[in-house]
């Protein structure tokens, strides 16, 4: 995925409704050529010392950050103009005959109504506080988390680790036999983004645990909950000993350390302490006859700890976590108090984003097939989807060519990767098949409880394909999404409509451009096909191992001196990218760049090079590509994304360039410049 966002699907997306995704889209927004932007460059820059400001230095020392944003980019510029068209979709959609489209309008207005949602107080939480607070046993302890399960994370498509329910649940073909689709089990149950925030010394995690610790205590007191300090001091430590169990992001990212069957009778012997039993048939699971635990070591863990921590802890954490997990649809003093923390604190955000903006991301994600149904009917016209179909096309058959002139790769290794290749399926726009809705009840007067029952009516069904056969063209995003994804399993693509459009795709720019930007983002998802997790698996999606051992060894060592490249990077001081936990994208990246050039030179061959505005074609390629990861990030949320983040900051995505030769050329690239890699370090994986 270009940005796969657990980033914080880290927590301050969900929480404050932000849209932060860095890769840009929207619709169709000019009639006129945009290309490359060549005022937003800074031409004093050597391109072989810092490429991502001699593309972008211009507009670097001209933009400021939003005060209501985190980030900012053109990932951002473009998600803000999706928001806006989508915002007009759904205003005043709830006077819709259409009951799909007046579910839109009533989630909107619900969520809108401050005076109403001010009126009510704690009520809407009241059911589920008292529900926690008769838990009487471990038994019923049991019941109310399994009944909390949720589908709220995604380990693979969208690396998105996050629950702050004690478990999460993620519905997805199996690992061993991809024609059906299995639960998988994952580790959750923190406020804070990563078990680190809990167990580190250094300077800026201390101060995050006291500030943190602080948040509880004020959540409580809003609550008017006696002994506040207390509870928040054992809440906190409860949480700190499931972070102690937790595996490491690292090793969250390990395919091959996921991949555990448990036969759900065996639960009670691996993981005693928690009643599997009554958390199974509260959770709906009674009929699952395995279920794979992507983290053994923190089921286990934590399942001591229900049994070894007092029900009454255990209790205080679930008032909280209930609590807060609602507060953004509490009265104000609840939402500002979240924002602070969460938005303010976690992220550096000075102004929480106007409630329309939340609105639309919050309806938008409750109802998302709905929305997307919208969104392509107005503004994703078929000529655009067949545009990129062709690109998509192009680079395919370029990446196979690729694998074709590998002297490395053996010929078995090659048919297997080519078969691979010959299985993708390509998503364009739109689903092929919309969600149905009927059933998800929407009031006009009941935001919590909309958002709440959107959340059970996701799992419910998530749920309903367990043990159904796969539908290999199932999306996992919606069109109104301004990102692009690479489902292994299925061995599949999504381009959603949001993505295709200026500054990736512009229609009316010259074809160089368009290879070099979204380019970039079909050959980067087609080589998540083919990076250290994509390679694990076959054709069929199956996890196996297809490469002869001296092809694997090969491979590794070149993603070895990638992970190298990438750990000498340091974005924040004393801070280093995590060359292994960003491995991944950064295969992507390489490989993907090279693709999409091969194939922008084979739709260009017979033509002579152009010099246009100063720029020969393959300059503007290059530069097309170093613009599209234009952005700026508030250090708060780059450090904990340093920690917890699968893709590298931005910079040094668009620097990716220095291991292609192409690079060199066009640029004149010689020995001494900061970026110089000489022919033999320059990393080529595929």
């Amino acid at each position: 995925m270009m940005k796969k966002t657990n980033r914080a699907k880290l927590l301050m997306i969900a929480v404050l409704g932000l849209t932060l995704l860095l890769v840009n889209g929207n619709v169709l927004l000019s009639s006129k050529a945009q290309g490359i932007d060549r005022a937003g460059m800074d031409k004093s820059v050597d391109p072989g010392d810092d490429f991502f400001s001699y593309a972008n230095g211009g507009w670097l020392k001209a933009t400021e950050i939003p005060a209501d944003r985190p980030a900012y980019g053109a990932f951002d510029m473009i998600a803000e103009k999706v928001r806006t068209r989508t915002a007009d979709l759904i205003k005043g959609a709830g006077n819709s005959t259409d009951p799909e489209v007046k579910k839109i309008g009533d989630y909107y207005d619900a969520y809108m109504d401050e005076d109403a949602i001010e009126k009510k107080g704690l009520t809407p939480v009241k059911a589920e506080l008292d529900e926690i607070n008769a838990i009487a046993d471990k038994t019923a302890l049991a019941r109310v988390l399994g009944s909390q399960l949720r589908a709220d994370v995604d380990p693979l498509n969208n690396t998105n680790f996050y629950t702050d329910r004690l478990f999460g649940i993620w519905v997805s073909p199996d690992l061993n036999n991809p024609t059906h689709n299995v639960p998988y089990l994952l580790q959750g149950g923190l406020g804070l983004p990563d078990r680190d925030n809990y167990l580190s010394t250094e300077k800026n995690d201390v101060e995050l645990q006291a500030k943190y610790r602080e948040h509880i205590v004020t959540i409580l007191k809003l609550a008017n909950i006696a002994d506040a300090e207390a509870k928040a001091a054992r809440i906190y430590e409860l949480e700190k000993m499931i972070a102690t169990v937790h595996a490491t992001r690292t090793d969250s990212a390990d395919i091959q350390k996921a991949n555990n069957p448990w036969p759900t009778k065996d639960f009670a012997n691996k993981a005693p302490g928690l009643d599997w039993t009554a958390f199974f048939k509260a959770a709906g699971l009674s009929a699952q006859a395995m279920i794979v635990v992507w983290h053994p070591g923190a089921v286990t863990g934590i399942s001591a700890l229900v049994a070894n921590q007092p029900l009454d802890v255990w209790k205080e954490y679930l008032t909280f976590r209930a609590i807060d997990r609602a507060s953004g649809l509490l009265p104000r003093a609840f939402a500002t108090e979240r924002f602070s923390f969460y938005g303010t604190t976690l992220s550096g955000i000075p102004q929480q984003p106007e409630r329309w903006k939340r609105g639309v991301n919050n309806t938008s994600g409750a109802l998302g097939d709905a929305v997307g149904k919208l969104y392509v009917k107005q503004y994703f016209p078929p000529d655009a989807k067949a545009k990129i179909q062709a690109m998509v096309k192009n680079i395919v058959v370029a990446f196979g060519k690729r694998i074709d002139n590998l002297t490395w790769m053996t010929p078995a290794t090659k048919a297997k990767a080519k078969a691979k290749l010959g299985t993708l399926y390509v998503g364009v726009g739109y689903p092929e098949h919309w969600r149905d809705y009927s059933g998800l009840k929407i009031l006009r007067d009941d935001p919590l409880g909309n958002a709440q029952r959107s959340n059970l009516f996701d799992y419910q069904w998530s749920l309903s394909k367990l043990g159904k056969p796969v539908d290999k063209t199932e999306w996992w995003l919606t069109p109104q999404t301004v990102n692009a994804l690479n489902i292994p399993i299925q061995n599949g693509l999504n381009f959603p409509a949001a993505i295709l459009n200026p500054p990736f795709f512009d229609p009316n720019a010259d074809p160089v451009e368009n290879y070099g930007s979204i380019g970039g983002v079909i050959g980067h998802e087609i080589s998540h096909s083919f990076d250290d997790q994509g390679s694990q698996f076959d054709a069929n999606g199956r996890l196996l191992n297809w490469w002869t051992p001296q092809d694997l060894e090969h491979f590794r060592a070149a993603a070895g001196r990638l992970a190298a490249q990438f750990d000498a990077y340091e974005p924040l001081p004393g801070l280093h990218v995590n060359g292994k936990l960003t491995l991944s994208e950064n295969i992507a990246d390489v490989a993907g760049l090279s693709a999409a050039y091969d194939a922008y030179r084979s739709a260009y061959a017979g033509k002579a090079s152009v010099n246009k505005n100063g720029f020969t074609d393959d300059q503007r390629f290059f530069i097309a590509f170093a613009q599209s990861w234009r952005g700026k990030m508030r250090p708060e949320l780059q450090r904990v994304l340093l920690a917890t983040d699968g893709h590298a900051p931005d910079q040094y995505r668009a620097d990716t360039v220095r291991n292609l030769d192409a690079w060199y050329t066009a640029f004149n690239i010689q020995p001494g410049r900061k970026l110089y890699l000489a022919p033999e370090a320059r990393v080529r994986v595929w």
